[in-house]
């Protein structure tokens, strides 16, 4: 069993605690928060033995083996260079940085100190994405994909309130791109990797950040058109068609509610839906695999590090493309 450490104290951070106790695998031993009551609070509701209102000192805690970082998105960059710095291993919540530089600094980093350092995309992680890609495997040729994640915010009436949540911040690297856009990149690239041709569009609400926005990418044989909105919820899912069949996917993040639909008509259950806490405990058991067993699982987290560039690179051009931009882009 592995020691591990939180920064961040909101409601993923819970989940992620849940599901990696889940596993068996994973103690909490620490928690960070810039607040001390906050951080006393939090450790005493998990079961955590230390707190921490500096991160360097988390990072120096000898009995913290890895960290799971889910603070704001304009916090990870220094945050993650501080605690692998120290060799503490990272899982840290998506989108790792809004630059692809400083995913590729810290990659190279954790390769120097010999650590692991892995983004919490559940969709790579998931036992699901091998029935999806089996499914696929029985559609024939696929030629058109549709990849939505449409959802309101929780934060939204706050906004229209006149109230400025930190998801429609630009300051805090958020919008609906980064949060969750990026869960329909990451399928598009894992499975038909990066377009000869793409656009983008998006619109943009008076703070600057993107509410919703769209992605065509042109394959010589297929179209993947991404979409997603922080001010709606979708109701028809996603879909992968082929010319013998459709795989239709309600939840595009969780690969929830999974169906194959056959040129025939016959239509076959693929998958249902899991609790959000044991969705994250497959990616806790995936992050103690790969410290764990390093030569047995280094292809894989090879591939993890390799889409996290990819990733990171894709949507800040996509960002750049329609005019949304942090203070902390390079010019801007």
């Amino acid at each position: 069993m592995l020691n591990f450490g939180t920064v961040g104290s909101g409601w993923i951070c819970e989940e992620y605690i849940r599901g990696a106790k889940s596993t068996g695998l994973w103690r909490l031993s620490a928690v960070y928060s810039r607040d001390k009551a906050r951080a006393e609070e939090f450790a005493r509701k998990h079961g955590a033995e230390h707190t921490f209102t500096d991160i360097e000192a988390l990072a120096g805690c000898p009995q913290v083996d890895a960290v799971y970082v889910a603070s704001p998105n304009a916090l990870h960059y220094e945050q993650c260079k501080a605690i692998l710095t120290r060799g503490k291993h990272i899982i840290c919540e998506k989108p790792l940085c809004a630059q692809a530089d400083k995913v590729r600094e810290l990659a190279e980093l954790a390769a120097e100190k010999g650590v692991v350092f892995m983004e919490a995309i559940m969709f790579l992680h998931l036992p699901q994405r091998k029935i999806l890609e089996e499914a696929l495997r029985r559609i024939g040729r696929i030629n058109m994909v549709k990849l939505d994640f449409c959802q309101r915010s929780s934060k939204l009436d706050a906004y229209l309130s006149g109230s400025l949540p930190n998801i429609f911040n630009p300051k805090m690297e958020t919008g609906a791109l980064m949060d969750l856009g990026v869960y329909c990149v990451y399928p598009a690239l894992y499975l038909f990797e990066r377009p000869e041709k793409w656009s983008a569009r998006s619109v943009l609400m008076e703070t600057g950040a993107d509410q919703s926005g769209a992605i065509i990418m042109e394959y010589p044989d297929k179209l993947v058109n991404i979409t997603y909105s922080k001010v709606g919820q979708a109701g028809a899912g996603s879909d992968l068609q082929g010319v013998d069949g459709t795989v239709a996917v309600e939840s595009i993040s969780t690969l929830g509610n999974m169906s194959l639909r056959m040129k025939d008509g016959s239509v076959e259950t693929l998958f249902g839906r899991e609790e959000k806490h044991l969705l994250m405990g497959h990616e806790a058991r995936d992050f103690y695999r790969f410290i764990t067993k390093p030569d047995e699982s280094r292809e894989e987290y090879a591939l993890c590090t390799r889409l996290s560039i990819e990733v990171a690179e894709f949507m800040e051009q996509v960002r750049r493309e329609c005019g949304v931009l942090f203070p902390s882009d390079k010019g801007e």
